[in-house]
């Protein structure tokens, strides 16, 4: 379901993010296919400096369908954004993709803690973070990071994503499912 950014998959990703209902919630904006072109060339060459990762969220059939990354990446901590196409939102995909994205972040490559700023506004991705058991809200329990996040205007809420949660959800659902097969 996911896969490291390809430039070839610039033109179906753009049209996809172009939808109203989707634009002005993704972080890095293009206005034309030739910006998101280079935006995601920008993005990749930024992934091998060390400075993000970056994965296109696929369906099925392979196709794209969105972008999930980890921004910010400062002492195993970083920012996430993710981004589905409209005629894909509320068929699942964003929680499979997650879930993919959390296992490679936290088995993988060693991040410690993921953070996503999610504005008050946004009250359908609240609720989508709201939903991840293993997700909570971090106003208060991350003050530093929260008042960076809205340094300039209280607009955002913090939740984060600690690797402890993360894996003690894992390996509950692991040990369910063995006692399922049973």
């Amino acid at each position: 379901m996911l896969k490291k950014r390809d430039l070839h998959e610039s033109p179906a990703l753009f049209e996809l993010m172009s939808h109203p209902d989707v634009f002005p919630y993704v972080r890095h904006k293009a206005h034309c296919s030739d910006e998101f072109y280079f935006l995601t060339k920008q993005t990749m060459e930024a992934e091998e400096n060390g400075e993000l990762i970056s994965r296109t969220i696929l369906d099925e059939w392979h196709q794209p369908i969105g972008t999930i990354n980890l921004f910010d990446i400062n002492q195993n901590t970083g920012f996430l954004a993710t981004w589905i196409g409209k005629e894909y939102h509320g068929k699942g995909y964003n929680r499979i993709a997650k879930d993919a994205f959390f296992e490679e972040l936290f088995f993988e490559l060693d991040i410690n803690a993921i953070f996503m700023k999610i504005r008050k506004t946004n009250i359908r991705s609240q609720k989508a973070a709201e939903k991840l058991p293993y997700c909570s809200i971090s106003d208060e329990i991350y003050p530093e990071v929260y008042n960076w996040i809205n340094k300039d205007e209280d607009v955002f809420h913090l939740y984060a994503i600690t690797k402890d949660q993360y894996m003690f959800h894992y390996y509950r659902t692991q040990e369910n499912e063995e006692a399922q097969e049973a």
